[in-house]
């Protein structure tokens, strides 16, 4: 009895890890080829998307993944590897709106403000990613973030049929950087859990051109 109570313990943990590494490698190897460090090597695009995150830590302490994002897309922008950034985020209430900070920041540095479109309803990288096909029209875009968060935006974008690359902002390191890690894998089984239930954005609204 104890034997077969070890046993089934063990197919129980054993199950669950499965399924994590599944999703993680089917997402990690669907973006082989198509996420970029170097501005010399990546394709152009007309539109750069920036997924958005808060530029603060709960911590008060700034958010190097915030700051390391803005480097990347000014990077990619003076390389002319992009026209235009669409900067994707949450808006949750009038205290908390992900993308006029980055765009605040974006211009500060050297981005012309005409260049910037705002998605206001990006709350998911789901959103973000099926509002640059659906409502920005676009059929090709760079994302902007970190690598393994390029790889799930590319993924996503594959299921709605818009060709996405990825040029990486830099990673953190450190125990921020671990906890991140590990939620990205419960993060990608999510993403399969979404395609099952056929999830879609929260808002579509008006169709915006970019030009």
């Amino acid at each position: 009895m104890k034997r077969k109570l070890l046993k089934l313990t063990g197919i129980f943990i054993l199950i669950p890890l499965l399924i994590l590494f599944i999703c993680h490698t089917t997402i990690t190897n669907s973006a082989k080829g198509k996420t970029f460090d170097n501005t010399d090597e990546i394709p152009k695009n007309k539109v750069g998307l920036v997924l958005g995150t808060s530029k603060k830590l709960s911590s008060g302490h700034s958010n190097p993944y915030y700051e390391y994002r803005i480097t990347a897309t000014v990077r990619l922008y003076q390389a002319k590897k992009i026209d235009f950034v669409l900067v994707s985020g949450d808006n949750g209430s009038r205290y908390y709106n992900e993308p006029t900070t980055f765009k605040k920041d974006l211009v500060k540095a050297g981005i012309p403000e005409n260049k910037i479109y705002l998605d206001y309803a990006g709350f998911r990288t789901l959103d973000s990613m099926y509002r640059a096909k659906v409502v920005f029209g676009l059929e090709k875009v760079t994302v902007i973030s970190q690598e393994f968060h390029n790889e799930r935006a590319i993924y996503l974008g594959k299921q709605k049929g818009l060709n996405a690359i990825g040029f990486n902002a830099k990673d953190v390191s450190g125990q921020n950087g671990l906890k991140v890690h590990v939620r990205e894998y419960f993060a990608r089984v999510k993403v399969f859990l979404d395609m099952f239930m056929n999830t879609q954005p929260k808002f579509f609204g008006d169709k915006i051109e970019i030009k």
